[in-house]
């Protein structure tokens, strides 16, 4: 048992799913349940449905489905036991004694969360010493303040292989700890630390823990010029940001992504309190999902190389798939905005951001940048281009007013270049129509990540699911279900394992809920569990209806087992006339 049911079935009454969901979503009344535009990918037309009767949320658009502990899990991007303890906190509940989460597993997560913190205070104290003179220094030519530098606990990791070791054993923490954040490395000489004469950046996640490092080499020192912590049992790169425990309480209505660590900070010395960036790895989809619970739009400030311009390209397309507005930064005369900030100051960067570009002008512009506009040839590659830029725009009035633009700028027709960006947005819409088409017609196309088989065995697939709805909602039948079937006779694996976890739930308890099983299956498999309970109409004869797909099922099941009859041996086809014999002599 995962869990004790009383403290799940407490657990939910006192976090109502509906009070929670509008907490994140806006929810509006359909029928008995509720719908709103869903919070876990973009879109316009609502596709999230809540089902207050199951405790229970599925979206039609991207499959996100479960119940409160699964929706936490996925709002909040915490884990199983994580987003229990969240919900329990929330309602003053205390936790189980018992609870299915290896205890070990506890213990090694709020040991690395205790191995940060204190590490996090051994280098902050180091950076105050004569040893760290080098890393001060540094600190000090950047223009960072004494209070900037402790407000985010800035540090020195010194010349020394084995300072935070040694520390961290007088605190009574193991090397193999160590090494489990990710602190220590283990090497022919036995463990050493992982950070070696550099400038310190505890990474600190929503809830106040620090949860990584990042560590920059000093100016002349050979080596990476960033090392980061790994990922670890408390730490995922692509779920966190740097500085969104503090960016996420600024007034500012819009985020500010930066290159790094250094960017971040200078940005909010000079007042910018909502810049975040990255943590040594390309932006993602997390990391968008993460900042559109916050604020619905994003600054970019990525550095004007080209590795920063690749880089920008692609948040772009990540946040506008999160649903974010983009605005892109031009930093005119400064590589980055610590530098334009000490040479023209806080309100000429105010400027920049009031000033900011939107997506697809900085498409325009980088478009701009690869024709040579002075020739005629250059003109017409950079206006086709531009095309192509301008039928991805959905608003038609901002394709007018650019198109406006280009044809005063260029001496073009407007009228041709609306007639060139409508044709052209057409014909994408005829692709991207052919593409859906295909995707019908061959089921290649229909891949199933929660459940692979159900595309090759479409017929088990469909009635092993109605089977697990009528058990669920009639539990009642349970015994007469199970005396002819059980989970071995079921042909897709994914539909095994539900119909085990129901059978499992029903003989520990008279009714089924969903928070049972939660704790064994991932968000988007709980989103088709929530589909299969909500799918088709009420059977007007469940036991007939039982009867026919357990048939049908176990006829897949043999089918599957049989393989293809081309293959079979003298034997194999004399016994299978022997069962069609026995079949047809039953069936008089």
């Amino acid at each position: 048992m995962p869990l004790p049911y009383e403290f799940l079935q407490e657990l939910k009454l006192r976090n109502n799913i509906e009070e929670i969901v509008s907490s994140y979503v806006n929810l509006k009344h359909r029928g008995s349940n509720f719908i709103g535009l869903c919070p876990f990918h973009s879109e316009k037309t609502p596709s999230f449905t809540l089902y207050p009767d199951s405790g229970s949320y599925y979206c039609f658009g991207c499959g996100a489905g479960g119940d409160v502990i699964t929706f936490i899990m996925q709002i909040e991007n915490l884990d199983y036991m994580e987003a229990v303890r969240f919900l329990a906190a929330r309602a003053g509940m205390s936790m189980p004694e018992n609870s299915r989460e290896d205890e070990a597993e506890i213990r090694r997560k709020a040991r690395i969360l205790e191995i940060n913190r204190e590490a996090a205070k051994y280098y902050h104290s180091c950076l105050l010493t004569k040893a760290a003179a080098a890393q001060l220094s540094y600190l000090k030519q950047r223009g960072l303040s004494a209070s900037t530098i402790k407000r985010f606990g800035l540090g020195a990791a010194l010349k020394q292989y084995d300072g935070l070791l040694r520390h961290l054993k007088s605190l009574g923490y193991s090397p193999q700890e160590a090494e489990t954040a990710n602190l220590a490395v283990k090497g022919r000489n036995g463990y050493r630390d992982r950070f070696f004469d550099r400038v310190m950046f505890p990474i600190i996640d929503l809830r106040g823990n620090v949860i990584a490092f990042g560590g920059r080499i000093l100016p002349g020192v050979e080596g990476a010029k960033y090392l980061n912590t790994s990922d670890t049992p408390v730490f995922k790169k692509s779920r966190n940001l740097y500085s969104l425990n503090i960016a996420k309480n600024s007034k500012a209505d819009y985020f500010i992504l930066a290159e790094g660590y250094m960017d971040v900070i200078a940005l909010h010395q000079a007042g910018f309190d909502s810049a975040v960036a990255a943590l040594g790895t390309a932006f993602t989809a997390e990391q968008a999902k993460l900042m559109s619970r916050y604020k619905s739009s994003v600054i970019l400030s990525l550095d004007a190389d080209e590795a920063g311009q690749k880089a920008a390209s692609r948040a772009i397309s990540i946040l506008n798939d999160a649903g974010i507005e983009v605005k892109v930064l031009k930093i005119p005369g400064a590589k980055d905005p610590d530098e334009f900030i000490k040479k023209f100051g806080a309100e000429r960067f105010k400027g920049l951001i009031e000033g900011a570009s939107n997506d697809t002008e900085f498409f325009l512009l980088k478009a701009r940048e690869k024709h040579d506009t002075d020739t005629a040839d250059g003109r017409l590659s950079f206006l086709n281009e531009a095309v192509d830029i301008l039928a991805a725009v959905k608003n038609p009035l901002e394709r007018d007013i650019y198109a406006g633009k280009l044809s005063d700028e260029f001496d073009v027709s407007k009228t041709t270049l609306i007639s060139q960006i409508k044709s052209t947005a057409n014909k994408n819409m005829r692709t991207e129509r052919k593409k859906a088409e295909a995707k019908i017609i061959n089921p290649s196309y229909h891949r199933d990540d929660v459940n692979p088989e159900r595309t090759k065995y479409p017929k088990a697939a469909h009635a092993e699911e109605r089977l697990i709805k009528i058990l669920i909602m009639h539990p009642d039948l349970f015994d007469k279900i199970t005396s002819h079937i059980t989970a071995d006779d079921f042909v897709t694996d994914f539909n095994r394992n539900v119909f085990k976890s129901v059978c499992n739930a029903l003989l520990e308890n008279s009714v089924f809920d969903i928070s049972y099983i939660s704790a064994d299956y991932n968000p988007a498999q709980m989103g088709r569990i929530v589909e299969i309970m909500n799918s088709g109409v009420k059977s007007a004869d469940a036991v007939a209806e039982c009867v026919d797909l357990i048939k049908v099922i176990k006829s897949e099941k043999y089918e599957k087992e049989r393989g293809d009859p081309s293959s079979w041996s003298d034997s194999d086809f004399l016994s299978e006339l022997n069962r069609l014999r026995e079949n047809k002599g039953g069936n008089n």
